[in-house]
């Protein structure tokens, strides 16, 4: 994508959130040019596939939350959230998503983070943490609880804008994403007007639940890319370094175990191709979580045989090690791979049973 080659290597989150804004490639990301309408998953590996080509992992993170959760859930809601997400596709704007608290993790139902809500006025307390974007944001998408107890319904979305009184960011104290602006955000008895509730009060987790199906198909999307680059780079390497009377990939072993990942990564990328309008038209949740395991084991395995098979050069600048650090993510955020996998091992026979169907097909 061309509209990205004039950014410098090492460009923020933000800058080619703009960039991609302003070539009408976000809008594009969606069907019919319509964030109602859903991602259209060809277009949208499309456009990860060229941040992650050109940038920082921090970068490609930045623009997948907002691409996959942000502007989908903005959707949902009018006044503030209407204009949030206006600019938001001309990339004007960065909103970032405030979900999880941080001790939480994926146990949204505990979070603590308060809303209370009268018709006139909105007040918000509560902490969030490592959140994407939370440095650079002109406004925070929070999920906040509207009265007590673990009931889905008790969960709402606000839009609090980042300079508003009783709103405090700090960077988090981390190397591992520049170009995300990951930070932690207080919010002390922010006052709002009402009407910057996003969407149906109650509906907060229904909405994320909606949503994060196509969070887990982007980051899906987005590992094939990561990890085909990885593998072509780790490749290149092993074709030049000497060893012997030849070089590292004459050796069968070295081959077998590159060949292994290989394999991986085609199987990950099949699944995101059959699973791509379950997600996305059908909002398959369990589709998304069987997509979401699949990937925290693909990537932590791919990178973490890329990191070897580099040998020392992987401790340098750019090398396996330190994308491997990075790629942990992908086992983390959406939901831990663990959990996920609970989900999986709840609809089994089910799995079981559309496996024989497909292969009796």
């Amino acid at each position: 994508m061309h509209e990205l080659d004039e950014l410098p290597a090492g460009a923020s989150g933000r800058e080619v959130w703009r960039a991609l804004g302003r070539a009408g490639l976000i809008e594009q990301v969606y069907r019919d040019g319509a964030v109602p309408a859903g991602v259209d998953a060809t277009r949208l590996g499309r456009l990860l596939a060229a941040v992650d080509e050109r940038f920082p992992v921090g970068t490609t993170l930045s623009v997948c939350v907002q691409l996959a959760t942000v502007l989908p859930v903005l959707a949902s809601g009018a006044g503030p959230a209407a204009w949030a997400l206006a600019r938001g596709v001309g990339g004007e704007a960065v909103t970032a998503l405030a979900a999880t608290d941080g001790g939480t993790g994926s146990d949204l139902t505990a979070l603590a983070t308060e809303v209370r809500l009268d018709e006139a006025e909105i007040e918000v307390t509560g902490v969030k943490r490592w959140i994407t974007n939370a440095t650079a944001a002109d406004e925070f998408l929070v999920l906040a609880r509207h009265r007590p107890g673990r009931h889905f319904t008790n969960f709402t979305w606000v839009l609090v804008p980042a300079a508003a009184p009783g709103v405090t960011v700090t960077p988090a104290d981390t190397s591992l994403f520049a170009g995300a602006g990951v930070g932690h955000v207080r919010f002390d008895r922010v006052r709002l007007a009402g009407r910057h509730v996003v969407g149906r009060r109650g509906r907060g987790l229904p909405s994320f639940a909606r949503h994060i199906g196509t969070e887990r198909l982007a980051g899906a999307l987005w590992a094939v890319a990561l990890c085909r680059r990885t593998l072509a780079a780790t490749r290149r390497r092993l074709a030049e370094r000497p060893h012997g009377d030849g070089v590292l990939w004459d050796l069968d072993g070295v081959r077998q175990r590159f060949a292994g990942c290989v394999v991986d990564v085609r199987q990950l990328d099949a699944l995101t191709r059959e699973f791509g309008d379950r997600i996305t038209r059908g909002r398959d949740s369990g589709a998304a979580a069987l997509l979401k395991a699949a990937v925290g084991r693909t990537v932590d395995r791919v990178l973490a045989e890329c990191a070897q098979l580099q040998g020392a050069d992987g401790f340098g600048s750019g090398g396996a090690q330190a994308l491997r650090a990075q790629a942990a993510v992908f086992g983390i955020g959406g939901g831990v791979t663990e959990v996920v996998l609970s989900a999986v091992a709840d609809d089994a026979l089910a799995w079981l049973a559309d496996l024989g169907t497909t292969s009796r097909s």
